[in-house]
């Protein structure tokens, strides 16, 4: 766009001289030249500002009722995304055109799995109801595991099953429960090395387990986060 400004010159000040005429008529072209520069800098912003960011893009809006709804763990075509509960706002889930599998997991739980179909520019809204898996055994004697890692955001897994994050096991009065004995215990979120350790813990032995996961590759977060 081009914008043109046609100027006449008028006499501002009839009595004024020459030499102040002059410098008032200075001043004001100067004005007028800074005010032109804005506006052109303005309309060249105009086609971004306008032009919707995610053209080809689709959203997937997961919603929870319960604690184990929103605390579950995602998978999106067998990879690890994050938990209900996080995944909206700057986290929200955002996925090429298509089908995608809706994977959703928690330790004591059936899996939730949903396919759905993501258009360009359009949202799913996908409501999580999470069921007690029958089968599940819950010892009567436990032990605890305290976490102390960042991020916070992090999957942890107990046996290759998924438990939780590690905000649901830290700080006052939060710990996992495991049964006495010993257990593999993984840490791992996409974008960071998986940390992993063994405990062979006793009846109502109360551990700690403090690390900082390390930046790292998607391809060093593990089987657990990506797809073999």
């Amino acid at each position: 766009m081009i914008v043109k400004v046609c100027l006449q010159q008028v006499e501002l000040f009839p009595g004024d001289s020459g030499c102040q005429r002059g410098h008032t008529w200075g001043f004001l072209m100067r004005m007028l030249s800074l005010f032109c520069r804005a506006v052109s800098f303005t309309l060249l912003l105009i086609p971004f500002a306008a032009h919707p960011q995610n053209q080809v893009l689709g959203e997937v809006q997961l919603v929870g009722k319960t604690k184990a709804d929103k605390t579950s763990g995602v998978w999106v075509d067998g990879q690890y995304v994050g938990y209900v509960k996080e995944l909206k706002n700057d986290k929200k889930l955002l996925l090429l055109p298509g089908e995608h599998e809706i994977a959703v997991r928690q330790s004591g739980y059936t899996d939730f799995t949903q396919k759905v179909v993501v258009e360009p520019r359009q949202k799913v809204v996908l409501n999580v109801t999470m069921l007690k898996d029958p089968r599940a055994n819950f010892p009567k004697v436990t032990s605890q595991i305290k976490l102390q890692v960042t991020p916070e955001r992090a999957a942890v897994f107990v046996d290759d099953a998924f438990a939780g994050n590690v905000s649901e096991f830290s700080g006052t009065r939060r710990a996992m429960l495991v049964s006495p004995g010993k257990h593999r215990i993984k840490i791992a979120l996409p974008g960071y090395q998986a940390f992993e350790t063994e405990v062979n813990l006793l009846e109502r032995q109360k551990i700690a387990i403090k690390t900082d996961l390390v930046p790292g590759s998607i391809t060093q977060a593990g089987p657990s986060i990506k797809p073999d």
